[in-house]
């Protein structure tokens, strides 16, 4: 990480300042080129998460662990006469590593602060604090600024579990910075991380067990997708614990043994922890500008401005709204029009969620129960991927693709999908529903053939029987 600070303005003073270098940071210091004066303060690396210990190293190791199991289907598959060979687990997991770390650069942000810089970008490294209206303070200098934009993103959360802290642990974030291939893991958490990364070690052959508290994996999403998911981790010799909840932690002869609600007590060399993160608020100083702040991140207005304040901002992980970076790049883009005198107002409505485990699950909008509580008459149609042409050529007929539409309206309200390739394809239903299309331009829309696309078009006829347009293919 380079460490030296670049000197601020001469007079000290900023159009902006921006707390925290994530995506969102970065997109709002663009503004230097319509001729404002920007400082971003940050005190780890810029780019943010994403870059070094998220996004991007845990989809290096999920393709790694997808190509490693796909090795072991060569013959199946036709891409081989007889079955191929594999290096061990331990050193197949050290080589995916390895390319993770160079896509991780290392954990450098180097190459980054410099892009900031040539930009024109005054950067401070250091943690920034707010010490009266229009002024930051970071290490022993005081900067000024006209506006603030808070992109301080989240940090991992650590249950109050007894003896946790006695015990070995990783965050995800610490996972993905290490080289150890443990024997044996427990991961505490069945959302989006924790079902990434118990199928990344599950395939490198480490022995794995998934405690989540709800009783199926990602309870936000629709339990048609969590349900073909846990058949997916299942095969891949991961072992479910649904609808239970981890007692105390401590360590019995060298190993770790996690007891649970139920009396059973799972061992392993270590515990990974994905329970959730929680917006980096504290110790800001924003108390001295009237801005309460609570573990639900920064209440923020449609322009992203913090409410109750004129000259304050924030975008990213950091608001508690979907938490994904494609949202902080959307907030920062929102931010920064703004500031630029473009008034722009975010919505929400299409944002899309994705789980990258193999095959992907992404969804966008709202569930069907979702949608009764906002006072919709939702309809749903689906389809599973074992009706797909494609699935033949692909081998792979796992999935399912559920679509929510409001009856009255006739428009899309909501899609859920596992399948392979569907972080792809779900951007069809993301458009959908961003742009209010009818049900009828979206089943008369022409898709290629063979392509796992053509789903919509299946569960988009079975929808329009259930809201009156009959068609002698939807019986």
């Amino acid at each position: 990480m380079s460490t030296p600070n670049q000197p601020p303005s001469a007079s000290g003073r900023f159009d902006i300042v921006i707390l925290g270098a994530g995506s969102a940071g970065e997109w709002v210091a663009m503004l230097v080129r319509a001729g404002k004066s920007v400082a971003v303060v940050e005190g780890e690396r810029v780019g943010g998460e994403c870059p070094y210990v998220a996004c991007m190293p845990s989809k290096a190791m999920l393709r790694s662990a997808t190509v490693h199991d796909l090795i072991t289907r060569a013959n199946a598959l036709g891409a081989d006469t007889d079955a191929l060979s594999q290096d061990d687990p331990e050193r197949a997991f050290e080589a995916a590593a390895a390319r993770r770390d160079r896509i991780a650069r290392c954990q450098d942000d180097s190459e980054q602060a410099q892009g900031l810089r040539d930009q024109g970008v005054t950067l401070f490294r250091g943690w920034g604090r707010v010490t009266r209206p229009g002024m930051v303070r970071v290490g022993d200098r005081e900067i000024g600024y006209e506006d603030l934009v808070i992109d301080t993103g989240s940090t991992p959360d650590v249950p109050p579990i007894p003896g946790l802290a006695d015990v070995p642990t990783w965050t995800s974030d610490q996972a993905l910075s290490s080289t150890e291939w443990p024997s044996s893991l427990i991961v505490l958490g069945g959302g989006a991380v924790g079902c990434e990364l118990a199928q990344v070690y599950a395939r490198f052959g480490v022995n794995v067990a998934l405690v989540e508290a709800a009783g199926r994996l990602l309870p936000a999403e629709e339990g048609a997708v969590s349900n073909v998911l846990a058949e997916v981790l299942a095969e891949d010799q991961v072992r479910l614990f649904l609808g239970r909840t981890a007692r105390q932690a401590r360590v019995v002869s060298g190993a770790v043994a996690l007891s649970l609600d139920d009396g059973q007590v799972i061992e392993a060399a270590r515990i990974l922890i994905a329970v959730g993160r929680t917006p980096r608020v504290k110790d800001l100083g924003l108390d001295v500008l009237g801005i309460t702040v609570d573990k639900k991140g920064l209440s923020i207005d449609d322009h992203c401005r913090v409410k109750g304040q004129e000259h304050v901002w924030a975008a990213g992980d950091v608001t508690g709204i979907a938490p994904f970076t494609h949202t902080a790049n959307y907030q920062g883009r929102i931010v920064a029009m703004n500031l630029l005198g473009t008034p722009r107002k975010a919505n929400y409505e299409a944002i899309p969620r994705t789980v990258f485990t193999d095959p992907p699950v992404a969804a966008v909008g709202l569930r069907a129960d979702q949608a009764r509580a906002r006072g919709y008459e939702p309809v749903t149609g689906s389809v599973t991927m074992d009706e797909l042409a494609r699935a033949v050529t692909e081998g792979d007929d796992r999935g399912v693709l559920l679509l929510t539409a409001d009856r009255a309206r006739r428009v899309l309200l909501g899609a859920a999908a596992i399948g392979p390739r569907a972080d792809e394809w779900i951007g069809e239903a993301t458009l959908g529903i961003r742009t209010q299309a009818t049900l009828d331009l979206l089943e008369d829309t022409v898709r290629p053939f063979p392509t796992f696309s053509e789903a919509y078009w299946t569960a988009l006829t079975r929808l329009q029987a259930k809201v009156g347009e009959e068609f002698p293919w939807s019986q």
